[in-house]
């Protein structure tokens, strides 16, 4: 792999052997190199694949400002998280998280503090991602020696939920928690009821939710398949239709979105199994 330009000591803009763009990042890097000459493989920490010049132009930028040192630790938050989450993130992720993290510290630095006025539904709705940013601020204790608040914990889960769901931008994803917390509000008040967090069919109703926010804020919808059937749940579980109508009523006010059939009918069903396990 050859140096193609010089960004700083750290930082070289290349191709990888695919001709694709990438930025190769390690300490000492781009010392007295100049384009033409051979990367030293031994000092590559980390290898960003770009897609576009977007993300090319941004990730130089932040790299450029940003210590090295901090970008080290983010990348290495990214592969815990990776490790722990099983599942692939978005690339956007390097450059969102680096910038929160340092954004973070500065805050920090100032004495200002961020209250997360999300953090009970993150730590509810996105354990195992809540889980990952407390593993974070640990990794940012032991490498940075700064100690973050657990509110921070909050705000990098939501990061990480942002790199795992396509076409959605952060704002949008806090929105999501929103709606998600707001659904579940609107069933434990019709029914004036608590309902069982740790129940296998609590689970999947928020795996459900999850999966249905995103569709909502994407405009996926999914299409009708059996309109006699809803007749039949009408009658069946006429008060969780009831709650499902008010569900409804919440989206189209709110995110003025119509929801098909299909959407009634398994909230409706998901609705009838955790209210009935109680």
């Amino acid at each position: 792999m050859k140096v193609v330009k010089v960004i700083n000591n750290n930082l070289i803009k290349s191709f990888d052997d695919k001709n694709n763009e990438v930025l190769v990042m390690g300490c000492g890097l781009g010392f007295k190199k100049v384009p033409g000459d051979e990367i030293n493989e031994s000092l590559i920490e980390k290898i960003y694949t770009v897609n576009d010049k977007t993300n090319s132009s941004q990730l130089i930028q932040l790299l450029e400002k940003i210590p090295l040192e901090q970008i080290q630790t983010t990348n290495e938050i990214i592969s815990f998280a990776k490790a722990s989450l099983g599942k692939k993130l978005n690339q956007n992720i390097y450059i969102t998280l680096v910038d929160h993290i340092n954004f973070a510290l500065e805050r920090r630095k100032n004495g200002v503090a961020i209250r997360n006025a999300l953090l009970w539904e993150i730590k509810k709705l996105y354990n195992h991602e809540f889980l990952v940013g407390k593993e974070a601020l640990n990794i940012i204790s032991r490498r940075l020696g700064v100690s973050l608040p657990e509110d921070e914990a909050g705000f990098i889960a939501l990061h990480f939920v942002n790199a795992l769901m396509d076409d959605l931008s952060m704002e949008k994803t806090t929105d999501m928690t929103k709606m998600i917390q707001r659904i579940l509000s609107i069933i434990k008040y019709h029914f004036k009821l608590e309902l069982d967090e740790y129940s296998i069919h609590y689970e999947r109703f928020i795996t459900h939710l999850k999966f249905f926010a995103q569709r909502i804020f994407t405009g996926v919808k999914i299409e009708d398949q059996d309109s006699q059937f809803i007749e039949v749940l009408k009658l069946k579980y006429k008060k969780e239709y009831e709650c499902t109508l008010k569900v409804r009523d919440y989206i189209k006010q709110e995110f003025n979105c119509d929801l098909t059939e299909d959407e009634m009918i398994y909230l409706t069903i998901h609705i009838n199994r955790i209210t009935t396990t109680i």
